[in-house]
């Protein structure tokens, strides 16, 4: 039986992970959002979706369940879709060094972390532009600042199988991811 594959999106953020899902998942790919755990656990404990909460609900589960615990879940999560039939799933915004030793634990060489490298004032440009959950500069580093001291962040980023510099245009981006997916054979 063929395995499925798992193409794994890294960076800080404001990257351009979230533009590199859309783009894949316009090709008919699936995605699960690391990131969604989070919100989604905000709202059921009945906290307002914000950048403090979310720190919060982030530490915690981790506290609780494991610095894997995010990772467990979205595994789950990407073997419901395999067997639904597809055979490609993106997996968005891997956080911790823990998580990406998971993953390549449970999926070998059928997953596949891209990490997204973007000049940090053009990330936070973004973050304080964008339509859904704007961050302030303070609230930027503040987020950066703990995914990477107490989520282990920096790790799958400096040792994902590519990384794309995503300092030109927004196709150049996604052009060289791409590029990347289809000489791996993932697209």
């Amino acid at each position: 039986m063929k395995e499925v594959k798992v193409i794994v999106l890294v960076g800080m953020p404001g990257a351009g992970k979230s533009s590199c899902v859309e783009h894949l998942e316009e090709l008919g790919i699936p995605s699960v959002y690391f990131g969604g755990i989070t919100i989604d656990e905000v709202k059921a404990r009945g906290l307002e979706v914000n950048e403090v909460n979310e720190k919060l609900v982030r530490e915690d589960i981790r506290e609780k369940e494991g610095k894997d615990a995010y990772a467990k879940r979205i595994i789950s999560k990407i073997y419901s879709l395999y067997e639904s039939g597809n055979q490609v799933v993106i997996a968005d915004g891997l956080y911790s060094w823990t998580e990406y030793k998971l993953f390549k634990q449970t999926f070998d060489n059928n997953s596949l972390v891209i990490s997204i490298a973007t000049p940090r004032k053009v990330r936070h440009q973004r973050l304080s532009n964008r339509p859904v959950r704007p961050l302030t500069e303070v609230e930027v580093t503040s987020r950066e600042y703990a995914e990477i001291e107490n989520l282990e962040k920096g790790g799958p980023i400096a040792n994902a199988d590519y990384t794309v510099c995503n300092n030109s245009s927004m196709q150049d981006l996604l052009n060289s991811v791409d590029i990347i997916l289809k000489k791996e054979n993932f697209i």
